[in-house]
């Protein structure tokens, strides 16, 4: 089955996080990404622990650093920056094959770097007003996921 995603985790601080997406990209059939630095170390049991019995078969593609990883986008697909100053939902997104969904760190998000270079191409999840600033991220992918799994596999 070809891959619906590349969903790419930018310095990931979080192993448990990390584990989470691992799991769901096993589960909508998309490719994990990680990108250097990374807040923990692939072996980390944590890691493990979050991607239970799973984590073996996820087989994230490591890249060193962002511009590393960039050289390689236009093969993979066009991308979509998440972040909570994203003008566009989610929802309004009709996405093409194989999107590239790029999330930032726990702690921060994006880098204010990649927000300003990719503004026109920045998504944000709806949420109710509130007091919750953002999603957990293993979340938010897994909703991303979602979506694009709706509009691409889904019979209509």
């Amino acid at each position: 089955m070809a891959v619906l995603a590349h969903v790419v985790l930018v310095s990931p601080e979080i192993p448990w996080n990390t584990g989470n997406v691992g799991r769901s990209c096993l589960a909508f059939g998309a490719q994990l990404h990680l990108v250097r630095p990374l807040g923990f170390s692939l072996s980390s049991s944590a890691l493990k622990r979050a991607g239970l019995d799973y984590w073996e078969h996820v087989q994230p593609r490591v890249w060193d650093s962002w511009p590393a990883f960039a050289g390689a986008l236009p093969v993979l697909g066009e991308a979509f920056f998440f972040s909570a100053e994203g003008e566009r939902s989610l929802f309004e997104i009709a996405f093409p094959p194989h999107p590239v969904l790029v999330f930032g760190r726990e702690s921060v998000g994006l880098p204010e770097s990649l927000r300003r270079q990719f503004a026109e191409r920045l998504v944000r999840i709806p949420q109710e007003p509130g007091v919750v600033r953002s999603l957990n991220l293993s979340s938010a992918v897994a909703v991303a996921l979602a979506e694009v799994y709706r509009q691409q596999r889904v019979p209509k």
